[in-house]
């Protein structure tokens, strides 16, 4: 068994970035994740470091322990779903934001996919569906119903592995499903009993 995390190594993971996995820390504190493999440096500039599975893990345990916090570090990076009453932010910062965690959300899928692919979700995504699908959508482009603008919305549902995409129009419904689908997702469209409404259901693709 190694030696479990220092206490200032277990801060450094609990706030990593909980869509991709992203740590921001010193040289020191992020070459010591390194060299126990809970972390590594990606090979293309900036050159930023990432949680590993085994990092992922501890992170899993540090947040189940009831005397930790259940709210996730201020400033990490979260998708827009949807549904806000205030506007979403869509400046270049957000956009470098945005483009940075799909990124690091492909290198998660390389890292641990049992075949290294990227080109479908990854075990972080199945249990994080509302976030990776936001994710999917935001960084393809798409803007989120935000500050009474329309958009899409994307709802968990009762169905496991299941979100629902909600979308103002037909030709919106449509442009989401085939970014969905590209990024990895199985997509179906279906009809609101009740409003008659068009949305989405998607769910991780796994082969």
């Amino acid at each position: 068994m190694s030696r479990p995390p220092t206490a200032a190594q277990r801060l450094v993971i609990d706030a990593a970035d909980p869509v991709t996995g992203r740590l921001r820390g010193t040289e020191a504190q992020l070459d010591a994740l390194v060299k126990r493999g809970l972390a590594f440096r990606h090979p293309r500039p900036p050159h930023d470091h990432f949680l590993t599975p085994a990092g992922h893990r501890v992170r899993e345990t540090v947040e189940e322990e009831p005397e930790r916090p259940a709210e996730p570090a201020s400033g990490v990076f979260a998708a827009h779903v949807g549904g806000t009453e205030e506007a979403a932010d869509s400046g270049p910062a957000r956009a470098r934001e945005v483009h940075s965690a799909w990124q690091g959300l492909l290198e998660l899928r390389r890292m641990t996919n049992p075949d290294g692919a990227t080109d479908r979700p990854c075990g972080w995504e199945r249990a994080h569906l509302v976030q990776a699908t936001a994710l999917a959508l935001e960084a393809a482009g798409h803007a989120p119903e935000a500050g009474g603008a329309p958009g899409y919305r994307v709802r968990a549902t009762p169905q496991p592995e299941a979100v629902a995409v909600h979308a103002p129009d037909g030709g919106t419904l449509r442009a989401c499903a085939i970014t969905l689908e590209r990024a990895g997702w199985q997509v179906g469209e279906y009809t609101e009993p009740r409003t008659r409404a068009r949305y989405l259901l998607a769910s991780p693709r796994r082969v």
